[in-house]
């Protein structure tokens, strides 16, 4: 009936939040005692709340209980679900305080405020290279595995980063989003407009390890190096012939 009439006669002693259950109470009373009586059998970490306990126990079970009523997707929380449910919605509820910027889901905004911060808290366990967000992380990690599991689905070519197979589909659609400040020339990539605008500034940031040539693009130093190469080969070649 409390449901209906809104009255919360059971009180926090602390901070004075209403409640229409004496359960709910001794639940929130956890929350300033620092309480957590319900502990997991399996990994020790204890909880202030049973529905808590309960939730956490599908990590160790690999159970998700909790469907998406519109794709089917599954969760092991109501808590991840409601905030996927959003997705479908289109509803932002998250809002950053220092740039009103919004957002689907809690997670998402804190690693956003990290934009504002300077935080890098992701850390990669390889080069110990650091990254705001978690999925930037994620797409780094295939540098040191080689992995490449972003592939085209027109030509079947692999990437390392999601967003390096979104600057090559457009070379199928002929897009050229980046447009050239000096000469207005539409390129494809970001990468090939920042080697484009090398052209006008006469930058060469590339150098050769051997004679020490410089180059304002990438693939014109791998092609300098490959002259070097070929003649190393050469020079073992003649030594080799004539030692015999």
């Amino acid at each position: 009936m409390r449901i209906h009439t809104g009255e919360k006669p059971f009180t926090c002693s602390v901070c004075g939040r209403g409640f229409s259950q004496k359960t709910h109470q001794i639940q929130h009373m956890r929350s300033h005692t620092g309480e957590k009586p319900f502990s997991c059998s399996v990994c020790g970490k204890t909880f202030a709340r049973k529905g808590t306990l309960r939730e956490h126990l599908t990590v160790h079970t690999g159970e998700k209980p909790c469907s998406c009523s519109i794709c089917g997707k599954t969760f092991a929380r109501k808590g991840t679900l409601r905030e996927h449910l959003t997705a479908h919605t289109g509803e932002k509820p998250c809002s950053c305080s220092v740039c009103g910027k919004t957002f689907h889901v809690k997670g998402t905004l804190r690693e956003h405020l990290n934009v504002h911060t300077g935080e890098k808290p992701c850390s990669c366990s390889v080069c110990g290279k650091t990254f705001v967000r978690k999925g930037t992380l994620r797409e780094h990690l295939p540098v040191h595995t080689g992995e490449k599991p972003f592939c085209c689905s027109v030509c079947g070519k692999t990437f390392a980063r999601k967003g390096s197979l979104r600057e090559h589909m457009r070379s199928h659609k002929l897009e050229k989003p980046f447009s050239c400040s000096v000469c207005g020339i539409n390129i494809a990539r970001m990468s090939d407009l920042t080697s484009h605008l090398r052209v006008h500034t006469g930058e060469k940031s590339f150098t050769c390890s051997v004679c020490k040539a410089t180059f304002s693009d990438k693939s014109n130093l791998s092609r300098h190096m490959r002259m070097h190469t070929e003649r190393n080969h050469l020079v073992v070649q003649f030594v080799v012939k004539h030692l015999h």
